[in-house]
């Protein structure tokens, strides 16, 4: 028996030594495509043309970034999905059509099982923030004012079903409280009514209110990650302010994924080299720009953050009766 079981773990050892082997021999034999659906320009965009600089450099193969945005990012999922499984099609995702879709649309067109996980690429917290007519300066003093002022204060957000509008109502789902809830076409009109006064708070991607909070335009009480954020290192994350906070975490986060029967050591390959990148100074530097950083991981582990984010993001959505059809 004893021979027998170190026979096997030899066996078994060899095997995830050839497995690495064959992710570092994988290799794109033609150009590859990295999809990205979103717009040029935002923080889905800039992980997916930093992931395909990067490939295009260490194998010397064109590698094509399309944008196909449209549906929340749906359009550009779909699209990806029509591929060859080979490896050679990734898909650059995001928070939305790769978790809080599943729950969020009526007959989403794919489901979790269609993807197969490659490398978490950047994470960045919402920030929750007051007009500063409003009578709290701390988050606990702000939740009291909602239910002091149960529904009759207003919020605003880039529209149903984005991150800035379910991290206000997971928000206010731990608070036991209540708020109108006032979507917009986009972040831009939305922060426009907060800064008038029209509405009380939202949350906003950091970058677009740090501006605003430093200029005494609006108050900063907390931002949504776990962790402060160097961009407001005073602001505290919102999980640190209350007792029935402790288990919010949020941030908005991209992440590269391929096609669930696209060879294991594509993915692997492709993941060693999004590591590197990933590493780099000036990687880090470009993404606190927008607010965000890094977010490397293997495989394994940015398969389970998908995992937990689509269990989150589906408590959150059925608690609140949420449900949408694809426009």
């Amino acid at each position: 028996m004893h021979h027998l079981t170190r026979r096997l773990a030899l066996v078994l050892a060899g095997s995830g030594l050839a497995a690495r082997a064959r992710a570092s021999d994988w290799r794109p034999s033609r150009p590859m495509r990295i999809i990205v659906p979103a717009p040029p320009g935002g923080i889905t965009d800039i992980g997916g043309r930093l992931v395909g600089a990067q490939l295009q450099a260490a194998w010397g193969q064109p590698v094509v970034v399309e944008n196909r945005s449209g549906g929340g990012g749906v359009t550009g999922t779909v699209e990806f999905l029509r591929a060859a499984p080979d490896g050679h099609t990734l898909l650059v995702g995001n928070i939305g059509p790769q978790s809080i879709a599943y729950t969020l649309f009526r007959e989403l067109p794919y489901t979790p099982a269609s993807f197969a996980p490659v490398s978490g690429l950047i994470r960045g917290p919402n920030v929750l923030v007051v007009h500063p007519s409003v009578p709290a300066t701390t988050v606990p003093e702000f939740i009291a004012l909602l239910r002091a002022r149960r529904g009759q204060l207003n919020y605003a957000s880039s529209g149903i079903g984005q991150s800035p509008h379910l991290s206000g109502v997971w928000f206010l789902q731990l608070a036991q409280a209540e708020a109108a809830h006032v979507p917009f076409r986009g972040s831009a009109p939305a922060l426009v009514e907060l800064l008038a006064g029209n509405v009380q708070f939202m949350f906003e991607n950091l970058i677009a209110a740090s501006q605003h909070v430093q200029a005494g335009r609006l108050r900063a009480l907390a931002v949504t990650s776990a962790e402060r954020s160097p961009l407001l290192p005073d602001v505290p994350a919102l999980r640190e302010t209350a007792p029935e906070m402790a288990e919010y975490d949020v941030s908005t986060w991209v992440g590269l994924f391929g096609l669930a029967a696209s060879p294991p050591e594509a993915a692997s390959a492709c993941n060693a080299e999004v590591s590197k990148v990933l590493a780099q100074p000036e990687t880090r530097t470009r993404f606190a720009q927008a607010g965000s950083a890094p977010h490397p991981t293997t495989v394994e582990q940015f398969g389970d953050f998908v995992s937990r984010e689509i269990a989150k993001w589906r408590d959150v959505i059925r608690r609140e009766g949420l449900v949408l059809e694809l426009g």
